[in-house]
C-alpha cells in the first residue's frame, strides 16, 4: 500500500539537503512506541537479514537548493510517499499524522495538508514502475591488499538485477514466513539511469533513479511495489510506484 502525504511549507522553511534520516526518524516518532519498537528492534527476519518492511520517497515538488547552507526548501509544498505491505504500521502512522496535523522533519514542523491511499496491485507477471527514491544495489568486497570497499551497481548491469531479485525473495520470505515462489525477476531500465550520491548519517550511499520494467512471479513484483526495490528501504531508498505505460 502507498500513502501520499501532502505537506504544506512556507517559503522560508528549509531543511537539510541530506534529510533521509530526519524523515525516517519522523516516521518512527509518529508511530505508537510499541509499534515503533517492534519495527525498529525486531523487524521481519530471513536468516541473518532483518527488514523493516517500509520505504519512502524523496520529498516531491518544486524546490530551491542553497548549496552553501546545505539546505533545501519547498516553497509550494511537497509530497512524501510511504509504502509498506505492513498494515499494522500504516494504520497507526496515518491516524497519528492526521490527529497531530503535522510532521516534524528535523527542526521544522510541517503541516500535513492532505493524505490519500493507493492499493497498487500487480495484475500479471510484468510491472512497470517509476522510482521515487534512488534504488541501491551493492556488494562489499575485499581489497587484495586488505580492507573492504563497497561496489555499487546500476540498472542494466547483471549484478544489479541479481541483487535486486535476491533481495525481493528475502523480503517475501521474511514477511510471509514461507519460501518465495519459483522463478526469477528480470529487470530492464526504460530510460537512462540517473546516479544520486547521497548521505545517510554521514555514510555515502549511491543509488539510481529511472523507469524500470520488471518481469517475474506476481507475488515478488507486488513485494517490489509495497516494500521497495533493493537495499536500505527503511532509510528512504528504493521507493517505487506503478506506471501505466512502459
Amino acid at each position: 500500500m502507498h500513502a501520499y502525504i501532502k505537506i504544506k511549507t512556507d517559503p522560508f522553511t528549509a531543511i537539510p539537503i541530506q534529510y533521509n534520516y530526519l524523515i525516517q526518524s519522523a516516521i518512527y516518532a509518529a508511530l505508537p512506541e510499541e509499534t515503533a519498537a517492534r519495527i525498529h528492534d525486531e523487524g521481519f527476519k530471513s536468516g541473518k537479514r532483518t527488514f523493516r518492511m517500509f520505504t519512502f520517497s524523496r520529498l516531491l515538488g518544486k524546490f530551491v537548493l542553497d548549496q552553501a547552507a546545505g539546505t533545501i526548501a519547498f516553497p509550494e509544498g511537497a509530497t512524501l510517499v510511504i509504502a509498506s505491505p505492513d498494515t499494522k504500521l500504516f494504520l497507526p502512522l496515518m491516524n497519528n499524522l492526521l490527529t497531530r496535523n503535522q510532521i516534524r522533519i528535523g527542526q521544522a514542523a510541517l503541516r500535513v495538508e492532505e493524505m490519500r491511499f493507493e492499493e497498487q496491485k500487480v495484475e500479471n507477471d510484468v510491472l512497470s514502475v517509476r522510482t521515487l527514491s534512488p534504488v541501491v544495489a551493492y556488494s562489499t568486497l575485499l581489497r587484495p591488499e586488505g580492507g573492504k570497499y563497497t561496489c555499487y551497481y546500476q540498472p542494466g548491469e547483471r549484478e544489479f538485477e541479481r541483487l535486486i531479485a535476491a533481495n525481493l525473495a528475502k523480503k517475501y520470505e521474511a514477511f510471509y514466513g514461507r519460501q518465495p515462489p519459483e522463478g526469477v525477476v528480470l529487470i530492464k531500465p526504460l530510460d537512462r539511469p540517473r546516479l544520486h550520491v547521497t548521505s545517510y548519517k554521514g555514510i555515502v550511499v549511491k543509488g539510481c533513479t529511472c523507469r524500470l520494467k520488471l518481469r517475474g512471479p506476481r507475488e515478488l513484483l507486488q513485494m517490489a511495489l509495497d516494500a521497495g526495490l533493493g537495499s536500505k528501504g527503511s532509510q528512504g531508498y528504493g521507493c517505487v510506484e506503478k506506471t501505466r505505460r512502459g
